[in-house]
């Protein structure tokens, strides 16, 4: 996204671009997948007066405007990643830790049954499935 669309974003709901929102948002574009707190250590780099809790408003904020998502891939903190067409489930190892994607499409055909029959509807983009990766489940 660049520096005028969000400005522009931020500007019709009352709020101004700044340094910091811009290089968190911009940490999460980079990272992929990232907790609040990874986010915090790579702004520091750049930026060393940035507080965590100034992390967690802005990414909430960006959440709002739709520019990041979140899912939960721990007992921890949300891991946040860019929103938009990129929408894929998430696979997380519980031996490694290790966080693979996967097309949402595989899931389709659960999400209408559900939709179907419970009336519920499933947001893909939210979904992480857990298990053994393949590396892990030949070591043991």
């Amino acid at each position: 996204m660049s520096e005028s669309s969000l400005a522009e974003m931020l500007r019709s709901r009352g709020l101004r671009l700044t340094a910091q929102r811009q290089l968190i948002l911009e940490a999460v574009y980079e990272l992929g997948h990232a907790t609040p707190e990874q986010v915090h250590s790579a702004v520091r780099e750049v930026a060393a007066g940035v507080n965590i809790t100034t992390i967690y408003r802005t990414l909430e904020l960006l959440e709002e405007l739709g520019l990041v998502t979140h899912t939960h891939l721990s007992h921890g903190s949300p891991t946040y990643h860019r929103a938009g067409a990129d929408q894929h489930v998430h696979l997380v190892c519980r031996s490694c830790g290790t966080v693979t994607e996967l097309d949402p499409a595989l899931l389709e055909p659960l999400a209408r049954q559900l939709e179907e029959r419970q009336g519920f509807s499933v947001d893909i983009g939210h979904v992480a499935l857990f298990g053994v990766c393949r590396q892990c489940g030949e070591r043991e």
